[in-house]
């Protein structure tokens, strides 16, 4: 049985090797706009990230890439030293007393920090026991909020009670003036995300537009799933009414509650979708991507050999499979990544019990519940979800906006591109609310 298990194992490999070379290819001749960070597609990726968020004073050009030149392509140990010494380094200037006389020094040096300690986190989650990911996390959070603490108006770290757990979220009013109404939006992110991205993402943008913003994160997102020891949970309104409660309640006298939408960023446009079809004090719904059936799209990705186990409920093969190809450093870092990342964030006990739990993350049943307008957003090069957001969108009919992004903007979330998708989603949210 053993050696038929390592047969069916190096078959798989031999596969995924094959398919992921295929791709990267592809995207190298064909599909990458830009220069492309890392030969390894995954690490390529979530570089653009830090890169991404230096506009909205998230990190510095430089230093990323850098980090970039010194990561060794594929080695998660590599990049989380890579960007641990980064972080550090930052760290100190924004302690240096010579540079945090001044507020602007004091925001933008700390707010770097947090960012290269939540990248030093990423690839981490594979051993849940490894001190690190508690301790970066500490670390990421005191150095965003003493940069939150140095904005001209200060955001506010909150925690709001919810069933049976706690929601973690950041409130940035856009003003001081506690007279004037203004829209809200309400951020939440997905998989493996962190509010405090967010603000680089969407609050800076929407703070010069003139809107407040909150982020929130609920069971399996960062500081919930740390913090309180939970995984994620289908039923996301149990996260999201409570925020919306605190709103209209604690801030009543300067939101809208007649603009109030709600974004869901990558496999936050399920929970929003599910938010959304369940909160009907919601004013709109902006989903980045659409997601229809989180199972399908994370099962697709499976080769043959690897769906048959899982098909016939034999979880002790399927759990040797999975186990051997997450500790082959030849097998594709998405593939390595997105299985311990998913038995992590889900709380799973293992990558077939991940598989099953994932099974509940599917909008067909309750889509139509969803009454206000709704933007969806896809990409041409989307490696996550594909084909899923137009699904969302024609399953809405005409309560939905599909905006397809393409060129530099198309990859998933449009990482890289952060300009072009605030420009469109807030043009949408004019049109929509005033």
């Amino acid at each position: 049985m053993k050696n038929i298990v390592t047969s069916i194992i190096q078959s798989l490999l031999l596969t995924l090797l094959t398919v992921s070379s295929l791709v990267t290819a592809q995207l190298k001749d064909d599909e990458n706009p830009i220069i492309l960070l890392s030969e390894d597609q995954s690490f390529h990726f979530e570089l653009l990230v830090p890169l991404s968020e230096a506009i909205a004073g998230g990190a510095d050009i430089n230093p990323v890439l850098t980090a970039a030149k010194n990561v060794t392509a594929g080695d998660f140990d590599s990049w989380a030293e890579v960007f641990w010494e980064l972080a550090n380094q930052t760290k100190a200037q924004a302690e240096d007393p010579e540079i945090s006389y001044d507020a602007i020094n004091v925001r933008d040096t700390w707010f770097s920090t947090a960012t290269y300690f939540r990248r030093a986190d990423f690839y981490l989650h594979g051993n849940p026991d490894n001190p690190s990911i508690n301790y970066f996390w500490e670390e990421q959070t005191a150095a965003f909020d003493k940069a939150m603490a140095a904005l001209p108006v200060p955001g506010q770290r909150l925690q709001i009670p919810a069933d049976n757990f706690t929601v973690e979220a950041l409130w940035f009013p856009a003003s001081n003036s506690s007279d004037v109404k203004r829209p809200t939006i309400i951020l939440g992110n997905g998989y493996d995300g962190a509010q405090e991205d967010l603000y680089h993402t969407f609050v800076v943008p929407a703070h010069a537009r003139g809107w407040n913003a909150i982020t929130y994160e609920g069971p399996g997102q960062p500081k919930v799933r740390r913090d309180q020891g939970l995984g994620f949970i289908p039923d996301w309104e149990r996260v999201v009414t409570p925020v919306v409660d605190y709103l209209l309640t604690n801030q009543s006298a300067v939101v809208d509650p007649t603009r109030m939408p709600l974004l869901g960023y990558s496999f936050g446009g399920y929970f929003a979708a599910r938010a959304a079809a369940f909160e009907p004090r919601i004013s709109a719904v902006l989903l980045n991507g659409g997601v229809w059936d989180a199972y399908e799209a994370f099962y697709d990705v499976l080769p043959e050999d690897a769906q048959t186990p899982l098909n016939s409920g034999n979880a002790t093969a399927f759990n040797e499979l999975l186990d051997s190809l997450i500790k082959n450093p030849e097998t594709p870092t998405t593939i390595r990544w997105g299985a311990e990342q998913g038995i992590w964030s889900f709380k799973a006990k293992n990558a077939y019990d991940y598989f099953q739990l994932v099974k509940a993350y599917r909008v067909e049943e309750w889509i139509d519940r969803i009454r206000m307008p709704t933007w969806v957003a896809d990409a041409s090069s989307e490696g996550f979800y594909p084909n899923q957001s137009m699904r969302v969108a024609e399953a809405l009919g005409d309560r939905a906006t599909y905006h397809l992004f393409t060129g530099p903007s198309a990859y998933h979330c449009q990482t890289g591109s952060y300009q072009e998708l605030n420009r469109v989603m807030h043009s949408w949210l004019n049109k929509m609310l005033g």
